[in-house]
């Protein structure tokens, strides 16, 4: 490219398809910046944005080669951080990231290597929302709990340690 040069159709056609692929991909740079995002996520992101399917298929494919976009490791980073947060049962675990539509084998991959015990995240949220004045109700307390992901079993048997 230089000052003055005359393009024909199709050299034109061809630098307005890498712009319209650099901007996509900058774009998709830009939101993952923010945080770690699903393959899906980001589809959708781009989909929105309205690019078509194979601009959107070429900008996937570089980011994975990349490394930018892995959904196991995205899968595994979400359960480090919410756990890290707040305790969280592997029950809303799954659900969370089956809303970001990380598939369910990259789901359980991740799964496979979280380290958190379920009785002992439970015990730890029971000991801190008894704390709480609004917890003081066991119903309320147990009604929290399943709205978390917890079983009914798990929680009852739960509060019988606590009292114990």
């Amino acid at each position: 490219m230089r000052i003055g040069k005359e393009y024909n159709q199709q050299e034109l056609a061809d630098l307005q398809k890498t712009a319209v692929l650099d901007k996509a991909m900058m774009r998709s740079l830009d939101y993952l910046a923010r945080r770690p995002r699903s393959e899906w996520e980001v589809r959708d992101y781009l989909r929105r944005k309205e690019y078509d399917s194979p601009t959107i298929d070429t900008i996937l494919s570089k980011l994975s080669n990349y490394g930018y976009i892995d959904d196991v490791k995205f899968a595994q980073a979400w359960v480090s951080n919410r756990r890290l947060l707040k305790p969280t049962s592997l029950r809303r675990l799954r659900q969370e990231l089956a809303q970001k539509h990380v598939s369910r084998e990259d789901v359980e991959k991740a799964l496979e290597d979280d380290e958190g015990d379920e009785s002992i995240v439970l015990l730890e949220l029971i000991q801190k929302k008894q704390q709480q004045s609004r917890y003081q109700d066991q119903q309320k307390l147990i009604a929290y709990l399943l709205r978390q992901g917890f079983n009914y079993s798990d929680v009852k048997a739960a509060l019988e340690t606590e009292e114990a």
